[in-house]
């Protein structure tokens, strides 16, 4: 008879979390970030008033200014961010974890799937997308090196190029020197190339000149030109957009199938979470697709300004930058680098191609279309792109 009770107590407790689940509801205690209140008998989960900030700012610093864990752990302690009163530091892992919880997204855990929850989600999807993007590249990125880990790629062989320390002595005392070489430079028959961060800085520099259009009378032109343009194809942006509405639609459809399927028990409670993660994931992406679709041609246009006269100072900038400031602006202006042999060599991020082609120049033929062309380009920019483009002007 007691063993019969312990099952049945088992079984009860069992389909009540399962209930909480189908709920929205955290099966458990909430993670960091939320509170457990009740309210007229009833248990209601809330943003806590001071940790949701916390978990804001982590993922902020993480995504939009080039943090690593180390680093991240370091400028929280700075700030005076405190994990709990009684353990005031927060651990690499624990941060490694937090940024990794979909929770901040509005989801919740169960038996190793993710089901959709009520509470309020902490973390814009556009940011945690970005955090996921970064946090396979970024844990063990060496501290504070400009030119250092996934950003550059070496020509010879595709690794990475990694920075190293190194301390001389000089007449003047202790003299520390940042060089940059291949994660392979030790093996085979691989090239024995290293740079110092002071070489780089002289071939960036060098880059950024090239974006430079001289003849103030031209910049000027190419400013007001960009504020002026008239022609833009809205119809093609209208088309898209339209497209991907009716695939959202087909999403949801596919959601509410998928609700069915499960309510009747045609498919179990791991299938459903699985696809159901998936089609949300799709439906948030398809949303952002048409955030970006949507885009205002004036917006574009500004932004398209914004990134001209951007490149037209960029030696300044470039000199006066911190580390982090640095970071943002390369990744604004490129997409990838390679070091090839000891020349650094850009792919650069559309429209700042054209400058360095010299596609916009002053003799250039057809100078309407090109400029056209310079404001159409940022469609495809990330909207972390965009944020940090109106941050840099």
């Amino acid at each position: 008879m007691a063993s019969f009770y312990t099952e049945q107590q088992s079984l009860d407790v069992k389909e009540g979390l399962e209930r909480r689940v189908a709920s929205g509801l955290f099966p458990t205690r909430p993670p960091y970030g939320y509170s457990n209140v009740r309210i007229d008998g009833r248990s209601i989960i809330e943003l806590h008033p001071e940790n949701a900030i916390k978990i804001r700012r982590i993922f902020e610093l993480y995504g939009y200014h080039n943090h690593t864990l180390d680093m991240l752990v370091e400028t929280l302690r700075n700030e005076g961010i405190e994990w709990l009163p009684s353990v005031p530091r927060f651990g690499r892992s624990k941060l490694y974890t937090i940024l990794n919880d979909r929770s901040y997204i509005g989801d919740i855990k169960f038996r190793g799937q993710w089901y959709p929850g009520t509470h309020t989600p902490i973390i814009e999807r556009r940011l945690w997308d970005r955090v996921q993007a970064l946090l396979g590249h970024k844990v063990y990125k060496q501290h504070q090196m400009t030119y250092a880990s996934d950003l550059i790629k070496c020509g010879h062989c595709g690794s990475p190029i990694t920075g190293e320390r190194k301390t001389k002595m000089t007449k003047s005392g202790e003299r520390e020197y940042m060089y940059y070489r291949c994660t392979q430079y030790h093996k085979g028959d691989h090239p024995r190339i290293r740079l110092t961060e002071k070489e780089l800085d002289a071939q960036m520099l060098e880059i950024f000149d090239s974006l430079r259009v001289e003849d103030d009378d031209f910049r000027d032109l190419i400013r007001e030109e960009l504020r002026q343009a008239t022609n833009w194809d809205e119809r093609s942006s209208a088309t898209k957009a339209k497209q991907l509405q009716e695939e959202l639609v087909q999403v949801r459809d596919q959601q509410n199938r998928l609700l069915n399927l499960r309510m009747l028990e045609e498919i179990n409670s791991d299938t459903f979470a699985s696809k159901s993660q998936e089609l949300r994931d799709r439906e948030d992406q398809l949303k952002l697709e048409i955030d970006v679709a949507d885009r205002g041609r004036h917006e574009i246009i500004d932004i398209a300004v914004k990134a001209f006269e951007l490149s037209q100072s960029l030696r300044e900038k470039w000199l006066t930058a911190d580390y982090s400031a640095k970071c943002r602006l390369l990744e604004i202006i490129c997409l990838n680098w390679t070091l090839d042999d000891v020349s650094l060599v850009p792919t650069m991020r559309k429209p700042f191609d054209l400058l360095a082609k010299g596609l916009v120049s002053k003799n250039s033929r057809g100078n309407q279309t090109r400029l056209e062309l310079f404001g159409a380009e940022f469609d495809e920019w990330p909207a972390s792109i965009m944020l940090s483009m109106h941050d840099m002007t």
